[in-house]
């Protein structure tokens, strides 16, 4: 009959093994991914934008056209004030933000726009601001063009991936990112409900990957209650080469208040496939949307996005909207 110390000696092996067992095989490791899910490339999405993988450089307005094409704000008449919140649990990531758009009071249509990052405040310890000025002008019913400047700034007080290193750690209470850049628009609109985009991000291409140079645009046909688009997006910066992202989404509008998103979105960089989806309500006054993004193929990644937009056109502050295309 063995001792207790025998008996003592086996359980310690096989806790061993366990351990051994669990910390190596990729269904027990908690491997976090890359930063650049959480970063996102610097981008912040709308709901809208995010349930339809992205693809909004065509058809948007209000806020999803503030950060994704600003010739899109003059694309209808609207006075927009609204805030938005993102979630990545997998990437310890949150956003905040909000903005304002009015392309009623003036013939030249405005935008501002800022959002807060938090990203893994005990791993890296990244946190920063970014605040946009866009301004656009409509040529015609048919042609839109668009500026926005942009200002970031990143703070990254944590170890890094090497623990208490002063080769991957940031720099304790300093920023060590503060940067101008800007991003540029156009949309064509040759027929009703069909529409073109192009436009560069970040074209003072400040030579790293916290605010990337790249360009792209899409193509999407609409109506009233329905609207499917392409984007494609070619980023020179971040991989150290060349890589595409390339969206699809298509949006259909129930009972007049109800829209109904799906989207679709390839990253090259990240090697990873992700789909997408969401809905809200919407009237005259305001429109609360909801949507999630789910990686099905290389990183695995979760975001979840809310949103609120209030519409001051609906109020007696401005004059009665017109029709947009």
């Amino acid at each position: 009959m063995p001792n207790n110390r025998s008996q003592a000696f086996d359980l310690s092996r096989v806790a061993l093994v366990v351990a051994l067992v669990a910390t190596s095989s990729p269904v027990f490791a908690q491997v976090d991914p890359p930063p650049e899910v959480g970063y996102q490339y610097g981008e912040f999405e709308m709901p809208r934008g995010a349930a339809l993988g992205g693809a909004v450089r065509a058809f948007s307005n209000s806020l999803d056209a503030l950060y994704a094409n600003p010739a899109n704000i003059a694309t209808t008449r609207i006075y927009h004030l609204g805030g938005t919140a993102r979630f990545s649990p997998e990437a310890k990531c949150s956003s905040y933000g909000g903005g304002i758009v009015d392309s009623i009071t003036n013939r030249l249509a405005a935008g501002v726009g800022g959002q807060y990052l938090i990203q893994d405040p005990n791993g890296l310890g990244r946190q920063g601001g970014d605040v946009r000025v866009a301004l656009a002008l409509p040529f015609s019913n048919r042609a839109f063009v668009g500026l926005a400047g942009r200002h970031l700034w990143l703070r990254q007080d944590g170890e890094g991936p090497l623990g208490d290193s002063l080769a991957s750690g940031g720099l304790e209470d300093r920023y060590f990112l503060k940067a101008f850049s800007f991003d540029a628009g156009a949309t064509l609109v040759p027929t009703e409900g069909l529409a073109f985009s192009l436009v560069g991000y970040n074209l003072t291409n400040p030579e790293h990957g916290f605010l990337p140079i790249s360009a792209g645009g899409g193509v999407g046909f609409g109506t009233s209650d329905f609207t499917i688009e392409a984007d494609a997006l070619g980023d020179f910066r971040t991989w150290g080469k060349s890589t595409i992202r390339a969206m699809a989404g298509g949006e259909l509008l129930v009972a007049d208040h109800y829209p109904i998103r799906l989207g679709y979105r390839f990253d090259q960089g990240l090697e990873s496939h992700a789909l997408s989806g969401g809905f809200g309500y919407a009237d005259q006054a305001f429109s609360v949307s909801l949507s999630a993004r789910r990686s099905v193929s290389g990183e695995p990644y979760t975001a979840i996005f809310l949103g609120f937009e209030y519409h001051l056109e609906s109020t007696d502050l401005t004059a009665s909207p017109a029709e947009g295309f």
